[in-house]
């Protein structure tokens, strides 16, 4: 496995899954399909985009719903390669949780500040969509990916599946941390912020306007100066 964390009492759970993971049959698939069709491409389950400073540096971590076909799955870094990085990027470098030039390459000079990026589910589904199974599984991934950083203290999630993933992985209730946007919930010490995603779609229909997600990271950047 390519990391590994550590929990009081029980065996170390990979943070990330292996290159040919085979947990989920149809995503192994469709990204098998890809790897033929674009060998080039990165096409392969997407880590988390990391701090330079390392997982003590991350105190606020953003949970987004899985990669894109010629998103992060052709270039393998989360929301890089695709509309939503350019919006979410941008954001970020505005309330400064991110220093550099989104060029939306991974090799580009962007780097996060005190902020990690990972996704509920790590690979890429068909038509952006992952089943219930699919989720369920990624997220033995999502749950030693939040306790691999001591020092967090916000989660922001990006849509509803992303939102329902990340509570479950903190061990709550859906029911008792609904997703809505704008909301904010403490989930034991951690303050759970959720945002429509901020997908082409959303933008572009309306659902989601500039001004509503700054507003968002606006109540993050208080809660982390508090």
């Amino acid at each position: 496995m390519s990391g590994t964390t550590l929990q009081a009492g029980r065996p170390a759970l990979p943070v990330d899954p292996d290159r040919d993971c085979p947990l989920c049959p149809r995503l192994h698939d469709f990204i098998a399909s890809w790897r033929a069709r674009e060998p080039g491409w990165y096409n392969g389950p997407v880590r988390s985009f990391l701090p330079p400073e390392g997982e003590a540096a991350v105190r606020f971590l953003i949970v987004g719903l899985a990669p894109g076909v010629r998103g992060a799955n052709r270039t393998g870094r989360p929301f890089t390669g695709d509309y939503a990085g350019e919006l979410l990027y941008s954001t970020l470098k505005r309330f400064g949780m991110a220093r550099g030039v989104f060029e939306a390459r991974p090799d580009d000079s962007l780097e996060l500040i005190g902020t990690a990026i990972t996704n509920a589910v790590r690979c890429v589904p068909p038509d952006n969509k992952p089943v219930g199974a699919e989720i369920n599984t990624c997220r033995s991934f999502l749950v030693p990916t939040i306790a691999r950083f001591p020092n967090l203290k916000a989660i922001l999630t990006l849509g509803s599946i992303g939102h329902q993933s990340t509570v479950r992985a903190l061990g709550a209730r859906v029911a008792a941390v609904p997703f809505k946007h704008g909301a904010r919930c403490d989930v034991g010490n951690i303050a759970v912020f959720s945002s429509y995603h901020c997908s082409r779609y959303n933008t572009n229909t309306g659902v989601l306007t500039e001004e509503m997600f700054v507003n968002v990271f606006r109540d993050v950047a208080e809660f982390l100066q508090q």
